[in-house]
Order: C-alpha cells, then sequence, then structure tokens
C-alpha cells in the first residue's frame, strides 16, 4: 500500500529545503523502516516500482524521498555550485532534518543506489545508534576512473540532450540538477574525494551489492568496504550493470530479505 506524495519544508546547515516524500506499507508494519536513498540523478518517481515491491515482501514500512534540487523537491537556498561535500552534508544535515521532521525515531534501515549508497553510508558511520542496517548498491567510496569518464561522456551533445529529455520527465529543472551534478563529480578538487577513513566507524551491518557489469565503477568499492568494516556482506550479480534493483530486481528482494531476517 502507498499513500500519496506528501510534502515536507526541512531546515538544514543553514539551508531550506521543501521536500517531496512518500510514506509505503501499512502503518502498523512491524520493524524498522527503510529509507530509501537515489542515485545521482534520481529520484521518488526513478525509484519506479522497487521499494514497493520490496516493502510488500518484507512486510514493512518504507519512506521514498528526493533530495532537495531532484525530482519534484526544491532547493530554497539561493542557487550555487554544489561542492565537494555535497554528498557529506546530505548524509550529516539534510537526512536527519528530515527523519526528524517526519518522527522516525527508531534506527531505519537504509537502501541506497550510487551516490545515494554513499550517503547511506556516511550517515550511518556518522550517527553510530541511529542505523540498524545499511544495503549499499553500487556505492562510491571514492573516486575512480571509470565513474569519471562515465560521467563526462554524459555531456557529449548527442547523448545529453536526449537524457535532459528523459530526465525533464521526473525533475523539476533538470538541465540545472545535470550541470550541478555533473560539474560536482568533474570538478579537479573533487578527485581525492573518498569515504574510506569514514566508514572505518561503521557500527551496523551493510549488504554490498554490485552488477559485473556496472558501467560506472568496479568491484573494488565494495571489496575496499568489506575490508574496513568486518560486518559486511558482498553480493554480486552477473548480467547486471549499475541499477541491480532493475536488472536483478527480483534477486535482490530476496537477497536482501535474507539479509534483514538476520538482524
Amino acid at each position: 500500500m502507498s499513500e500519496p506524495v506528501q510534502w515536507q519544508e526541512i531546515a538544514y546547515a543553514g539551508g531550506q529545503a521543501r521536500i517531496e516524500y512518500q510514506w509505503l506499507g501499512a502503518t502498523d508494519a512491524p520493524g524498522s523502516v527503510i529509507v530509501f536513498l537515489h542515485e545521482g540523478l534520481g529520484s521518488l518517481a526513478l525509484w519506479k516500482g522497487f521499494p514497493a515491491l520490496l516493502c510488500q515482501r518484507l512486510g514493512c514500512r518504507g519512506l521514498v524521498y528526493s533530495r532537495p534540487a531532484y525530482g519534484q523537491s526544491q532547493d530554497l537556498a539561493p542557487a550555487q555550485p554544489w561542492g565537494i561535500d555535497f554528498l557529506h552534508r546530505q548524509a550529516c544535515a539534510v537526512l536527519p532534518a528530515l527523519l526528524q521532521a517526519l518522527q522516525v525515531r527508531e534506527p531505519p534501515v537504509l537502501l541506497g543506489h550510487s551516490d545515494g549508497a554513499s550517503i547511506a553510508l556516511l550517515y550511518a558511520a556518522m550517527h553510530l545508534g541511529h542505523c540498524r542496517a545499511v544495503v549499499a548498491l553500487a556505492p562510491h567510496l571514492f573516486v575512480e576512473p571509470k565513474t569519471i569518464a562515465a560521467i563526462a561522456a554524459l555531456q557529449a551533445q548527442a547523448v545529453c540532450k536526449p537524457l535532459l529529455a528523459r530526465l525533464g520527465k521526473h525533475h523539476r529543472d533538470a538541465p540545472a540538477l545535470f550541470q550541478c551534478w555533473s560539474q560536482a563529480w568533474l570538478a579537479p578538487d573533487f578527485a581525492p574525494w573518498a569515504i574510506t577513513d569514514t566508514i572505518a566507524t561503521l557500527g551496523c551491518p551493510v549488504l554490498a551489492v554490485q552488477g559485473l557489469d556496472d558501467e560506472y565503477g568496479t568491484l573494488a568499492h565494495i571489496q575496499t568496504l568489506a575490508r574496513h568494516h568486518s560486518r559486511t556482506e558482498l553480493l554480486t550479480f552477473e548480467a547486471c550493470g549499475h541499477e541491480p534493483h532493475r536488472d536483478q530486481a527480483e534477486r535482490l528482494i530476496a537477497a536482501v530479505f535474507k539479509f534483514l531476517q538476520h538482524l
């Protein structure tokens, strides 16, 4: 059961935003809420049916939202380029503010994809005791040449024009979003970005998932995660690119069910 999309204004780190969000599952569902954190060009709507399917299978409550400037959410602060800390700001300021505003009091399970997986890991590492578990789909732990090359290729006009047309169906201002996101990743100052030291403080179990055909990164990310955090379970899928929740949805749902059953 999915509730209608709703709106919540939050204040965070000197900024302010109007966030679109949606609750999934029964209000009296047992267990922890699963919070879904979308990818770098994703949104609430671009998750499509996966969150609802997972919550239905698990019999749990879910929360899906679009980060500020994504989907139909609005960043109410004056527009400016994103800094090299743009992922940290989401983990340290935006997500805690939203959870507090929506009165999510019990430690949630965070399920993040790509940029969203990095945010989930950062939140769990920096808010010990406030996260029950993390499911990280294709996380970024550092800046990899393969990632930079893939993002740079999106800027070619032949690729960018149809990409923006597709994104325009799901984002309030797709061109501005794409420019901010791609410029942040491709900025020379962002090259040394890494969260390997931060994730060493993780205190909760992690299921790290990656497709063997991921066009945006290699297995080095989830392998590094396992080396730095002993409570990491690794899962790889064949015939799967950067989006395990689309390419291998049923296998992923079964794996998440098994992972959370052990908690």
